[in-house]
């Protein structure tokens, strides 16, 4: 499922357009599902009705059987009620929930921050541990109060750590689901039990990655590890910086422009174009 990004057009609105030849490809690459405004989708630099515009968009264009997945988070408690409210007024069912940004809550603050969603809506949560952007992690202490919520139910995973990953398969099979959201150790993670990867560089390389996640599903581990060794340096360097920016210049890349990021976000150098092109070449064919 793509982390999915959001086009912008020049004057830096929502591209709509663009939008949707960029979902039409991704469906004919044969993606599962659709997860708008997470960060890779720049929700922090949004308005409301821009988040809403983009829900709704993707929502229509979505088909039966594909699964949807609505970002919704905020630098608080109240304004991530109010995120998933309207998320389920549109459609949603299920959202996904890293940690609030800037705020750094405790375990504690942050246990207490997933209860209060819990019992304000009736939608189903995906946790979402990032502890390099949002400076906490989701840990075993707040996993293991909510690991029998029965709206709870999966985490996504960022930590880059597979020992972590391991420990949550270990230590919640069937309980919460893992979720793969390390990108560069993907096949890591579905020979450790995660059956869902939300994946933001699927934007641009989406054949790549569903070629993958089939491959390992039909049972050649072989064939599944040449592929991962050959997505391993365009995941890497993904993971080095300008995460998003090099996403959206993947996606110009592939004959689907979508726009730049929105300001703070700077552009690419003309050596980091270079180097990224590189690390996707043998992806694109």
């Amino acid at each position: 499922m793509p982390a999915l990004v959001t086009p912008f057009d020049s004057n830096g609105r929502v591209d709509f357009a663009a939008f949707e030849k960029l979902l039409t490809a991704l469906r004919a690459a044969g993606v599962s599902g659709w997860v708008p405004m997470g960060s890779t989708g720049e929700y922090y630099s949004m308005t409301d009705a821009e988040r809403d515009a983009v829900l709704q968009f993707v929502k229509d264009f979505a088909l039966p059987g594909e699964g949807l997945i609505a970002g919704a988070n905020a630098t608080t408690t109240q304004g991530v009620i109010e995120n998933v409210l309207r998320a389920q007024r549109i459609g949603y069912d299920t959202v996904l929930l890293p940690t609030p940004f800037y705020t750094r809550p405790t375990q504690a603050e942050l246990l207490a921050y997933y209860r209060a969603v819990l019992d304000a809506t009736d939608a189903n949560l995906i946790l979402y541990s990032y502890p390099d952007k949002d400076g906490v992690e989701v840990s075993f202490e707040v996993m293991d109060a909510l690991a029998d919520h029965p709206r709870v139910l999966g985490i996504k995973e960022s930590s880059g750590r597979l020992q972590r990953a391991i420990d949550i398969h270990a230590r919640y099979d069937g309980r919460i689901a893992l979720i793969s959201g390390s990108d560069d150790i993907a096949l890591d993670f579905m020979l450790w039990g995660a059956d869902c990867w939300i994946c933001g560089p699927a934007n641009c390389m989406a054949q790549a990655c569903v070629d993958l996640d089939r491959t390992f599903r039909s049972g050649d581990l072989s064939a599944a590890r040449e592929k991962m060794a050959v997505l391993y340096r365009a995941m890497n360097i993904l993971e080095s910086g300008k995460f998003v920016q090099k996403i959206k210049y993947g996606c110009e890349l592939q004959g689907l422009p979508v726009g730049l990021g929105r300001a703070p976000l700077g552009e690419l150098s003309t050596e980091e174009k270079a180097a990224f092109k590189a690390a996707v070449a043998p992806l694109f064919g």
